[in-house]
């Protein structure tokens, strides 16, 4: 297995890749061989990213501005030469709040970047994932698509549609070789994690020591999940060992059950 586990040369976009699980994904396709293309919003984290390791090429970009999407693109054919693998990665949390408590405005912007982002990067991505010998494109969901949110509805909507814009575009580019899967992680340990605990236990009137408590138990192995967990999952699905594996919803949460 290990010698199919080999990105030497393998060309990979990740969007959103300067913080979070895009950062940690940018390092693992890195140190495995890959030559790695970053997209974010955040320029001073793609500044960070750009001195700690200058061989990644960066680019700033809303994923949910269709001009800043194809600019992104045209670097991309410039700089790599192509594209084997996309993660589609970009996203938002979205408001913590009961239903009809939320705004448009906030229901709008995280459909914008969630799936609409995915929309217009796996489209300007199709053509270059085509002439690949090995196409390769994985949208980022969440445990909330798969399993209802209380507090969350905006957010767990827009990563159910991306199980569906999955399974469809497996189907859709089977035919040329191409694999789209979508990876569905539980609770990542981190600041954007603890920032929804916070905003959670607002709403809900509750310390957030309790909110906290429950999203660290909520899976059977009574633990969150790490960045680097969800990173060496989609290395793998990348990987020619996952070569059989397309249309996948792949959960990593440590068995949850109900989220919190």
């Amino acid at each position: 297995m290990f010698k199919e586990v080999n990105f030497h040369d393998k060309k990979v976009l990740i969007t959103a890749g300067a913080d979070g699980l895009g950062l940690e994904m940018a390092h693992v396709f890195h140190d495995a061989g890959a030559r790695v293309f970053v997209c974010d919003v955040n320029a001073a984290r793609l500044q960070d990213l750009a001195r700690e390791r200058p061989d990644i090429h960066t680019s700033v970009t809303d994923v949910s501005d269709e001009a800043s999407v194809a600019a992104l693109f045209e670097q991309v054919q410039a700089k790599l030469g192509g594209l084997d693998i996309l993660i589609n990665n970009a996203g938002v949390a979205g408001p913590t709040g009961l239903v009809e408590t939320l705004s448009k405005a906030d229901w709008d912007r995280t459909l914008a970047v969630n799936i609409t982002g995915q929309f217009l990067c796996a489209r300007e991505a199709v053509a270059l994932l085509k002439q690949s010998k090995a196409g390769v494109m994985i949208n980022m969901s969440s445990a909330a698509g798969h399993l209802g949110f209380s507090g969350r509805s905006v957010y767990s909507a827009s990563k159910w549609a991306v199980i569906g814009f999955t399974k469809s575009l497996a189907i859709e580019l089977g035919a040329y070789g191409i694999r789209v899967n979508a990876i569905l992680p539980g609770a990542v340990e981190g600041p954007r994690i603890r920032a929804v605990i916070e905003a959670k236990a607002k709403t809900l009137g509750q310390p957030v020591d309790d909110i906290a408590s429950l999203y660290e138990n909520q899976a059977a192995m009574g633990r969150m999940v790490t960045a680097r967990d969800i990173a060496n999952m989609a290395l793998f699905n990348a990987s020619e060992a996952a070569r059989s594996v397309s249309g996948q919803a792949i959960v990593v949460d440590g068995f949850t059950q109900k989220l919190y």
